[in-house]
């Protein structure tokens, strides 16, 4: 890893799609050989599945493991779209660390996981200046034209709890930010998907009246490194 890039703990290995079932298995292709790799994503990743697109895969040494790979990129419409959710905050994380996101820098204290309530945990609790603000990331491979990235890509009931709860967050006395994270290539704007989730979007122009700041940022991704790389404007109404 170096400062300002996150690079893979291993080189990843090029292969073809041939299918994901049961959420958490794909199966690939690499050179003659199909082999079955952990799909660390339980979302619909509605558009990258068509059989045939280039995938990227980390290899694991771990015996207590299964799987010997984990699918970590997807190539789509020629993008590069990274799929791995569990990488979403840990890219923020470096971002955070880092000043790669202009809106969040020069923090004092940056804390991962924090409990808000019993029920709600956000991803980040940042301190600056005795402000104290909640984050909560949103991982983005939704994209159905070349330019604009959204979320969901399916009813996300989760979704608009958080975005209630970070309204909550700021009657008592917090910054509230909501980070989409765009983990696709060559995306330029971001948006809300209202035709996926009409009560997302509703609640995503509540928060945003009351105050929660909402953020997009582009990721720059390669079979060697990910990082975040770019703001994004968000062009819903």
């Amino acid at each position: 890893m170096y400062n300002l890039q996150m690079e893979f703990t291993k080189s990843l290995i090029k292969g073809k799609l041939i299918k994901r079932y049961k959420r958490f298995f794909t199966d690939v292709k690499l050179n003659k050989e199909i082999v079955t790799a952990h799909c660390p994503n339980t979302g619909s990743m509605k558009g990258l599945l068509d059989e045939g697109n280039d995938v990227y895969l980390l290899p694991n040494n771990d015996p207590k493991r299964k799987l010997k790979y984990g699918l970590e990129i997807i190539k789509s419409r020629k993008n590069l779209v990274g799929v791995n959710t569990h990488m979403a905050n840990k890219i923020v994380h470096h971002g955070l660390q880092n000043n790669l996101i202009k809106e969040l820098k020069n923090n004092e204290i940056i804390k991962p996981e924090v409990f808000f309530n019993k029920e709600t945990r956000f991803d980040f609790l940042i301190e600056k200046n005795k402000q104290k603000s909640f984050i909560e990331v949103k991982n983005v491979t939704l994209f159905r034209d070349q330019k604009t990235a959204e979320f969901p890509d399916a009813i996300t009931s989760r979704g608009s709890k958080h975005l209630l709860t970070l309204i909550d967050a700021i009657k008592k006395g917090y910054k509230s930010y909501l980070l989409f994270l765009v983990q696709i290539q060559n995306m330029e704007y971001f948006k809300i998907a209202k035709d996926i989730d009409k009560e997302y979007y509703n609640n995503y122009k509540i928060a945003k009246k009351v105050g929660v700041n909402f953020l997009a940022y582009r990721c720059n991704l390669s079979s060697k490194k990910i990082f975040i790389e770019k703001k994004l404007k968000i062009i819903n109404d």
